[in-house]
């Protein structure tokens, strides 16, 4: 049986001569001893960063008088302890090269290769993020944010190690610094280092934030403990020697380390259970650490038959692993004189597991040659499956990829212009970010900005974005945002949107289109909803089988109902309650409406919506003879009178079809096609685009042929113009461009 005595799992660091640490982390002799398991060619390599971060920093010193090369080589001293490769040992000595240095990534790529280069990066881009609020979701998505930005988890290892050097360091730093950098660490890389396993460091950066952040109560506290370990050292030898007894008894080979809780754990539970520091019976505690799991429960049934249990005190968290690869069992036994004491119980391997967490992966690498078997190896099927995958693809991305999974939802994290952080699912949009923070916004959208910079609406979102969304009173959702929002919410309320738009609209224009069918039946105005002509509309519904007016007006506007013969059904009724057809407007109707059709003009002017569609077969303008065609359930579609595919239609359903005619003010600019044929060279479309522009014609899209090596060549460009005069004049500018032989409006022939 090996006995380790060990009162605290605090870390050293804490403790030493602050002045000697930085000393020994001067000396890149002190970190070389640290590296014995590089090979030698990446010795030689990582020498080469410390040279090269040597001379960038030359001249600059730290807050405490020292040479700044102290702060790097200290944060690769700590890399080097979790047994981290060369790369990360080489971003680590570089890792504030291109922030303070004026070194380029480029340079960094040239003299230390790429994968280098963007561990570096990735450094810096996390370097730049401030956290400036207190609130706790939005602590919790901004670790979440710095976790999704890093795509390698060396990043974070190198962050943490970087965060903890500072804060050993802090004291140093003008106390107005503390406060704020203090709490950055409690809130934001304490728990990082927690969600990650690396409970030594998330241990040392709770306590070293609490003294610069609480400086008098860590004092008292410190005292305090000092004072019980005084009092109660007999108390916890009598336990080690009892545990000792036993295991030996048992002829266990067993490992027993003492723990003590750390100053900020005992100031939580005095503070969040109201406990005074009598109270806190559990300050101190022991590891029992076995060869296997089997063990494991072996030992906690010996503890068990020395000392009484404490009810609902266990906790088995090996058979019920954490999400960060942790496993234990814990429990809590009366010991001598009645006091409480913890016991972890837990195998060497997860141990490792339990201190470095995600670093173990590395440490493993670093300190087992040989395959160990599937049921030992390192006791966690979570960091195990992780080894599986770096041992098959040697790719740390994918590993890191694959801890993220798990750590928390494949999610992005952006920014309000406030600095409120939002978390959108991967692949999430600016529509989507605008509809996450209101309806009303995502409605009316109409631009954005994603970093001060100007972006489609359709542009993905990706961590750490800062993104401003410009509305407009006047706008309404697009149809075409549904081809790439990502969130059900966005996508729920456009589609409410639309339809509650569309049914608006096919109501409003059935209204109009049964009102002129009833004019071509001689009868001046629909007759009011109201309770004078109740009986006349509900023998109507009888007739249409709608629930009420509202439903009979859209399926009217949305073709599913025929005009024409709702209003000659209509007519009768009228009769009967005494309102007659006038005799003139009868045949100024009838005289004046085309043969086919009899039921007056929809007049058009742009301002329709989603009741009316301009076909994309012909794409009318206002100037062309146009008809409209009821399409069942799909409101009117208008289409140019000489159209090949309206005629057919008429040919088969004539009796869809009516009368539409122009406003003589339209409200928006229409879309047309014209294809110009040019000859291919240097320059052309340049030359093509600007003909349009001086005919204010806006280009909306551009179709080329994948003909390069021909002489000639057709492009098609959907142009928005007002009119068919303004389309004429853009045709005869291209006509008189260089290089263009042809240009004409594009005209479907089957």
């Amino acid at each position: 049986m090996t006995v380790l005595k060990s009162k605290s799992s605090h870390s050293s660091a804490t403790t030493a001569n602050p002045a000697a640490a930085n000393a020994t982390a001067a000396s890149f002799a002190g970190l070389t001893a640290k590296l014995d398991y590089l090979s030698a060619t990446d010795l030689a390599q990582v020498r080469q960063a410390y040279r090269f971060a040597d001379e960038a920093h030359l001249g600059q010193i730290r807050n405490s008088g020292e040479p700044y090369i102290t702060h790097p080589i200290a944060v690769a001293a700590q890399c080097a302890d979790w047994k981290l490769d060369a790369q990360a040992l080489m971003a680590a000595l570089l890792h504030d090269a291109l922030e303070d240095c004026s070194v380029t990534k480029i340079e960094l790529i040239e003299r230390f290769g790429s994968p280098v280069a963007e561990l570096v990066d990735g450094l810096t881009k996390l370097e730049k993020l401030h956290f400036n609020t207190r609130e706790e979701n939005q602590a919790e998505s901004f670790r979440k944010m710095l976790l999704a930005m890093a795509r390698d988890v060396r990043v974070i290892l190198i962050k943490l190690a970087d965060r903890t050097h500072n804060m050993r360091t802090l004291s140093d730093a003008p106390r107005e610094k503390w406060s704020r950098i203090a709490s950055e660490t409690l809130d934001i890389y304490a728990p990082i280092a927690h969600r990650l396993g690396l409970n030594q460091t998330y241990r040392e950066l709770q306590d070293l934030a609490f003294c610069h952040l609480r400086p008098w109560r860590h004092a008292i506290l410190s005292k305090a403990v000092a004072k019980a370990r005084g009092r109660r050292r007999d108390l916890i030898h009598k336990v080690q020697l009892d545990v000792e007894a036993a295991f030996k008894l048992s002829d266990m080979k067993v490992r027993i380390a003492g723990r003590e809780k750390t100053l900020y754990s005992i100031y939580k539970k005095m503070e969040e259970k109201h406990l005074s520091f009598a109270q806190v019976t559990d300050i101190y505690g022991f590891r029992v650490l076995t060869p296997n799991i089997i063990d494991c429960y072996t030992a906690l049934g010996t503890l068990h038959q020395l000392y009484k249990p404490v009810p609902g005190k266990f906790k088995d968290h090996i058979a019920i692993g954490k999400l960060n690869g942790y496993q234990s069992l814990h429990t809590t036994l009366v010991g001598p004189s009645g006091v409480n004491v913890e016991f972890q119980v837990r195998t060497e391997a997860m141990h490792l597991v339990a201190e470095s967490g995600v670093a173990a992966h590395w440490l493993y690498k670093a300190n087992n040659h040989e395959e160990p078997s599937n049921g030992e190896r390192l006791g966690s099927k979570w960091l195990q499956s992780l080894l599986d995958i770096q041992d098959e693809t040697r790719d740390a991305a994918e590993f890191w990829e694959h801890v993220k999974v798990d750590l928390f939802p494949d999610a992005v994290y952006v920014f309000t212009p406030k600095s409120q952080i939002m978390s959108m699912p991967r692949g999430a949009t600016v529509i989507d970010f605008a509809y996450t923070i209101h309806s009303n916004v995502g409605d009316h959208a109409v631009a954005a900005k994603i970093n001060g910079q100007t972006v489609p609406l359709r542009t993905e979102l990706k961590n750490g974005d800062v993104i401003e969304i410009d509305t407009d009173k006047t706008a309404t959702p697009n149809p075409a945002w549904l081809g790439f929002v990502r969130t059900a919410r966005a996508r729920s309320k456009i589609r409410q949107h639309l339809k509650t738009l569309a049914q608006t609209d096919s109501e409003s224009l059935g209204e109009k289109m049964l009102a002129q069918a009833l004019r071509a039946e001689g009868i001046e105005q629909l007759p009011e909803d109201n309770e004078d002509n109740k009986i006349i509309w509900e023998k109507l519904l009888r007739f249409s089988g709608n629930k009420n007016l509202s439903e009979l007006l859209t399926d009217i506007g949305l073709g599913k109902k025929i005009a024409s013969i709702v209003a000659k059904r209509l007519l009768p009724m009228l009769n009967a309650g005494g309102t007659k057809p006038d005799a003139l407007l009868l045949t100024r109707e009838r005289y004046t409406a085309t043969e086919a059709v009899a039921q007056g003009s929809v007049v058009l002017d742009g301002s329709e919506n989603t009741s009316v569609r301009y076909a994309q077969c012909c794409r009318p303008v206002p100037g062309d003879a146009i008809l409209g065609y009821l399409g069942r359930g799909e409101g009117l579609i208008v289409h140019a009178e000489d159209c090949m595919v309206a005629k057919k239609l008429r040919h088969k359903d004539s009796e869809r079809f009516i009368s539409v005619e122009w406003s003589d003010d339209p409200i928006r600019t229409f879309e047309t096609e014209v294809v110009v044929t040019v000859t291919n060279g240097k320059g052309v479309l340049a030359r093509v685009a600007s003909a349009l522009a001086s005919a204010e014609a806006d280009i909306t899209r551009i179709d080329m042929e994948d003909e390069t090596a021909q002489e000639a060549t057709d492009l098609r460009f959907i142009i928005a113009v007002r009119d068919t005069n303004q389309l004429d004049i853009a045709l005869r500018n291209l006509r008189r461009t260089p290089s263009v032989l042809k240009a004409q409006r594009a005209k479907k022939t089957n």
